[in-house]
Parts: C-alpha cells; structure tokens; sequence
C-alpha cells in the first residue's frame, strides 16, 4: 500500500509520495569504484530495501517529497513519469503507473500544486513535469512554477549537447522540459535560491552540471533533500566511490562530504531521493567518517 504518512518539522509537513520502487542495475556497475567486499561486509542491514536477497542489484524507489510550507503546496522531484519513450531503460520505458492517485491520496490534486523543485534534470526526477493530453505532452501542475537549475537546463538541451541521444535522457528535454518552457512556468536559478523562510535551495554539482539540494531550516528542525549526492546508503559509510551517473565524479565526491558533514553537524534529518524502504535517516560524524545514527519516520511497511 502506498505510503503517505506525514511529518512536521517546523513550519512544515513533509509527506512523501512514491512512484514506483524495486531493483535498478547490479551493483559493480552502479558503483563501478565501491569494493565487493563493502557490499558483503555491509549485506545483513542493507538486505531487502537497498539490496536484492538473492542478488547483487541494488533497489531504489522513485518518490516525490510534498512539501507544505508558507501556505505553499511544493513537490520535490516528479518521478519518471508516464508513456514517456525511454529507449536506454526497459523498465521505463512506456509506465502506465498510479503517480496521480498516489498524490491525490496525499491529498494533492495537480492544481494544488504551487512550486515544483528539479533538483536535477536526469529523466528520473523530471518524468511527471508533464503528461500526454490528446496526443501532446502539457504541464502536469498548471498552476505551478517549476524551479530549474540554469546550468542543467544547457546542458540537457539537445542542441547544445548531442551525445544525449542513445544515454538515459534520450527524450526527455523534449518531453519534459520543453513543454513547461514554452508555458511559461520555468524559473531558472544559479547558485542558491531561497523558496521561503524555511527552504532554501543550494548547488550541488557532480552528478550533473546544475544538481542541487535543499534545506530546511525551520525553529529547531533541520533537514536536507539531499537529491542525488547519494544512491545508496553504503556511500555514508564509503564516500569515495561515485555512482556511474555522475558526471563529475571527483566533485560528486566533494560534494557528498561537504553535505554529508552539513548534515551531522546539524543533526538534520536527510531525505535521499532514491532510498528504498526506509527513505530517511540521520548520520553522525565518527571521527574519520560517517555513520548512520538511526533510520527516519518514513517506511513502507
């Protein structure tokens, strides 16, 4: 069952709204640097949720955060969407899935929807920017500005980058940013961005160009939407190794450290995109690295 329980910190309630979840690639080839021995000395916590039981894939969840803060309804990340032509994915390719009722049963119709965060332009977090109306691709969330950071927005743009074609974002500029563009819903922003008294968007850069995260700040609650810096957990505890997306993978790595200290130091709650099962979680500074200090609020079991 679809879990929407929420949480307040602050001034705001966090509800989070999942798409889909399950096995993404093995794990040598999602985490070419990570040793194999990470993974078998770690397998007893990070079996089922982050690690296939009887295999070597790692699982992720596509999950939007909803965010209520300053009588705004905001959406952190849309997922991938629906009959989206995704050719280099399998299991993306053409979904037909209940993102819209699993939102509506969050109590968030698309109308509602007052600001829509990319924290990145990879195909997996921009899928339900927009969706398939009489043949043509139109904003999902009307009533919406949709917050993008400048620098990936040229950078995913196929005509200032024509190595896309045949990688995981094949289409997807064309599907999903160029619609909201010509409606005129797209905010650009460079560097930070402050969203309200307690949000603030911050660069990111490594896994691509323009990756960011957000804060919260919010009386004595911290929090970080931590986007991509991460894709699994073993990465709090090995931070060297860098995912096969990251573009950078040597700023990726800086600039996993530098959030990963933020969070400790403020014993925020951190909110990665793509973890599965338990999707939140606080970490502590040991020392000579990271470790997870205990599992967040939200589960779907």
């Amino acid at each position: 069952m679809q879990d929407t329980r929420e949480i307040t910190l602050g001034d705001v309630t966090i509800t989070r709204v999942e798409e889909m979840h399950g096995p993404i690639m093995p794990a040598g080839h999602f985490f070419p640097e990570m040793p194999e021995q990470a993974w078998q000395e770690n397998r007893g916590w990070l079996v089922p949720d982050h690690l296939g039981a009887d295999d070597s894939m790692v699982h992720a969840a596509m999950q939007t955060w909803v965010l209520r803060s300053g009588g705004r309804t905001i959406l952190i990340d849309t997922g991938i969407g629906n009959d989206k032509t995704r050719p280099a994915v399998e299991a993306w390719n053409h979904l037909a899935l209940d993102y819209l009722g699993n939102l509506a049963r969050a109590g968030v119709r698309p109308e509602d929807v007052d600001l829509v965060i990319n924290t990145h332009l990879h195909t997996d977090h921009i899928g339900w920017n927009t969706r398939l109306v009489d043949g043509a691709w139109v904003p999902t969330f009307p009533n919406a500005t949709y917050l993008m950071p400048k620098a990936d927005v040229e950078y995913w743009n196929p005509v200032n980058n024509p190595n896309i074609a045949g990688g995981v974002n094949e289409n997807a500029f064309e599907d999903s940013i160029t619609p909201v563009l010509a409606a005129g819903q797209v905010q650009q922003w460079e560097d930070n961005h402050t969203i309200d008294a307690n949000l603030r968007l911050e660069a990111a850069p490594g896994h691509t160009p323009g990756a960011a995260v957000i804060t919260l700040n919010s009386g004595s609650d911290r929090a970080l939407f931590a986007g991509d810096i991460l894709h699994t957990p073993l990465q709090i505890i090995h931070t060297d190794p860098s995912s096969c997306f990251d573009l950078d993978p040597a700023q990726s790595r800086a600039t996993r450290l530098c959030l990963l200290g933020w969070a400790a130091d403020n014993n925020a709650l951190m909110l990665p995109a793509h973890f599965s099962g338990h999707t939140a979680l606080e970490i502590e500074n040991t020392g000579n690295g990271f470790a997870i200090k205990q599992w967040g609020p939200f589960s779907r079991y």
